[in-house]
C-alpha cells in the first residue's frame, strides 16, 4: 500500500508528503507533479514521478495497487498569473485532469481517493454558517471547474469508489502569500488599507497545517464518502484582522471602509478591460459575511483547527518581510 499525491510538489502537497512519510514511511509516499525534480523541502526519501495529469497515457504508466490511497491536490489556481481564457485554463487541468485520474484508477481497480476542492463552489452565501449541503453556485470558472470535479467524484462513488471531498477556505501558511502581498505593501508604506464594504464581516482562512492534519485524519478514518468544510474557528471581523496585522507591522496605516457595491463595480470594470487588481471570484464575496460550518468535519474526523486567522495573517506578514530582505 502506498500514498500517491498528485500535485504533491505544490504548497499543500509538500507538507502532506512529509506528514505521510513520517507516519507511514517515506517508501510508501509517491509524489506526482509537473516539475523536473522533487521539491527540496520534501524529504528526498519520498519517491517522485514527473507527470502531467492531462496526459492520460502517462498517468496509465504509474504503478497503482488496489489498496493504494490517491490524493489529488493538483490544480490551476489564482496564485499565479491567469490567462484571459480562464474557463479553458481552469477546466483543462482541474476537471479534465481529475477525470483522467479517476478513469485510470477505475481501470486499475484502485478505489481510495481524496479530492481537495474549494469553498468557492458555494458562491454567494444563502444562509450561515455554510454547511456542506449549501447550494453550489460558483461565481466564476475556478469554482465551476471544482464543482465539476465534485460531480465527477460523486459519479465514481456510485461506481464503487471510496471518495472524500474537502472544501477549504483560503489556505495560508509558509510558502504562499498570493493576494496578501498587495495588502502588505500598503501597510509597509503606511498607506490607508481599504476594506471592501464596512469591514464588519468575517472572512475565514485555513492554515496549511490544519489542511494537512484534516487529510491525515480522513485517511485514518478510512476516507469517508463525504464532503467536508475546512476553516478556522471564531475568526474576528476583517477590520479587527487588519488592525492586528498593522499593529504587528508597527505601521502608520489605518483601516478605511469603502462602499462595497461601488468598489466591486470598479474592480469588475478593471477586470473586463484587462487591468485586473482582483479576480471576480476573490472580490465578489469580499463584503459578505462568509463563515463555513466545520462541525461535521470535527465530528466525523475528530479534527479541530489549531490556528486562528489573526495569528495566520500576522505570521504571513512576517514571512513577507523575510522574503523582502
Amino acid at each position: 500500500m502506498k500514498y500517491i499525491v498528485f500535485g504533491g510538489n505544490g504548497f499543500v502537497g509538500r507538507y502532506l508528503a512529509d506528514s505521510l512519510g513520517e507516519k507511514y514511511g517515506y517508501g510508501k509516499v509517491l509524489v506526482v507533479d509537473l516539475q523536473d525534480n522533487l521539491d527540496n523541502r520534501i524529504s528526498s526519501k519520498a519517491s517522485y514521478i514527473k507527470t502531467d495529469i492531462c496526459d492520460k497515457d502517462a498517468l496509465a504508466r504509474i504503478e497503482m495497487d488496489k489498496d493504494d490511497v490517491v490524493i489529488n491536490l493538483a490544480a490551476n489556481q489564482y496564485h499565479t498569473k491567469v490567462p484571459s481564457n480562464r474557463e479553458e485554463y481552469f477546466f483543462s487541468v482541474n476537471t479534465v485532469g481529475t477525470r483522467n485520474i479517476l478513469e485510470i484508477m477505475e481501470n486499475k481497480g484502485v478505489g481510495n481517493y481524496l479530492m481537495l476542492t474549494t469553498d468557492m463552489t458555494y458562491g454567494k452565501p444563502q444562509y450561515l454558517p455554510i454547511d456542506t449541503n449549501h447550494p453550489q453556485n460558483p461565481f466564476g470558472p475556478y469554482g465551476q471547474s471544482k464543482k465539476a470535479c465534485e460531480e465527477l467524484c460523486r459519479e465514481y462513488r456510485k461506481r464503487g469508489m471510496n471518495i472524500t471531498i474537502m472544501r477549504p477556505r483560503m489556505i495560508n501558511g509558509p510558502g504562499r502569500l498570493g493576494i496578501l502581498v498587495k495588502l502588505f505593501k500598503l501597510i509597509d508604506m503606511g498607506l490607508p488599507v481599504p476594506t471592501i464594504g464596512d469591514g464588519r464581516n468575517h472572512y475565514q482562512m485555513i492554515s496549511v497545517f490544519d489542511c494537512v492534519s484534516a487529510i491525515m485524519a480522513a485517511i485514518e478514518k478510512g476516507l469517508p464518502n463525504e464532503e467536508y468544510n475546512l476553516g478556522s474557528k471564531d475568526s474576528p471581523d476583517i477590520k479587527t484582522l487588519l488592525k492586528g496585522v498593522i499593529s504587528t507591522a508597527g505601521s502608520r496605516s489605518i483601516v478605511i471602509s469603502t462602499p462595497g457595491k461601488v468598489v466591486k463595480s470598479v474592480l469588475r470594470l478593471l477586470d473586463k478591460i484587462g487591468l485586473t487588481l482582483m479576480y471576480p471570484e476573490q472580490f465578489m464575496i469580499a463584503d459578505e459575511e462568509y463563515v463555513l460550518d466545520i462541525s461535521k468535519t470535527e465530528r466525523d474526523l475528530d479534527w479541530h483547527p489549531k490556528y486562528n486567522d489573526a495569528d495566520m495573517l500576522s505570521e504571513a506578514y512576517r514571512m513577507y518581510r523575510q522574503v523582502k530582505k
